[in-house]
């Protein structure tokens, strides 16, 4: 009936809004993994930290060297990466994000991804139904047709499938999330899949070894004088 559909539907929103991860600063360390059309990367450490809405701090690491590879500082229209190895340094525009990943990354959306939240997802139009043991919401908006999979029970986030609006690019993105944790009552994914499909494929697998929110912790940045301008 029309007031049980009116009642999913509240009950749905309610339970992806109650599940949406707000915090303050956010800090974690994470293997990981990627394979593309040339074959599997050497896996790397990242250590990440936000500031919510301002700042972005990474450092990656070869696993098989043990040592800093990149820094990176990503902050809301800019991007500054260092290459340890060659001593040099890029002033880059938020823009170098998408250039690299080919998705349009803007700074909420990649700290969304980062700790979990759905991503492209415009919860004002979404259609909500349930499938089998699921319940599917979908939306769409200038870039992509987002479908969310929730699990029936909990409502938990567990896959996000990205269709480009554009038939043409035939660019699709898939995120799945497994292995929550409960951390300080947010129910935390520990485990990712990410694949990103266009001219060629890439899948990034995120294992979070450790992750904590609303710590105290520094994102001071600097450029070693060194460091040539590339």
């Amino acid at each position: 009936s029309s007031a049980d559909s009116l009642k999913f539907i509240k009950e749905t929103m309610a339970a992806l809004h109650s599940h949406y991860i707000d915090y303050k600063t956010f800090n974690a360390k994470i293997k990981v993994e990627s394979e593309d059309n040339n074959g599997k990367k050497p896996d790397i450490v990242a250590v990440v930290r936000i500031v919510k809405d301002s700042a972005i701090w990474i450092s990656l690491s070869a696993t098989f060297l043990n040592v800093e590879v990149y820094r990176v500082f990503i902050t809301r229209d800019s991007v500054i990466l260092l290459d340890k190895r060659e001593k040099t340094y890029q002033r880059r525009s938020l823009d170098y994000l998408q250039e690299v990943t080919q998705i349009p990354f803007d700074f909420k959306t990649l700290q969304n991804l980062l700790v979990g939240n759905p991503i492209f997802f415009d919860s004002s139009t979404a259609v909500y139904r349930r499938a089998a043991n699921f319940v599917l919401a979908s939306s769409i908006d200038k870039n992509f047709k987002t479908l969310l999979t929730l699990s029936d029970d909990k409502n938990q986030l567990l896959r996000s499938k990205l269709d480009d609006v554009n038939l043409a690019r035939n660019r699709t993105a898939d995120v799945t999330y497994d292995q929550y944790e409960n951390s300080n009552n947010r129910a935390f994914s520990t485990y990712r899949k990410i694949t990103i499909s266009e001219k060629n494929k890439l899948e990034v697998y995120m294992n979070f070894k450790q992750f904590d929110f609303n710590k105290e912790l520094s994102v001071a940045f600097s450029i070693p004088k060194n460091f040539r301008r590339k």
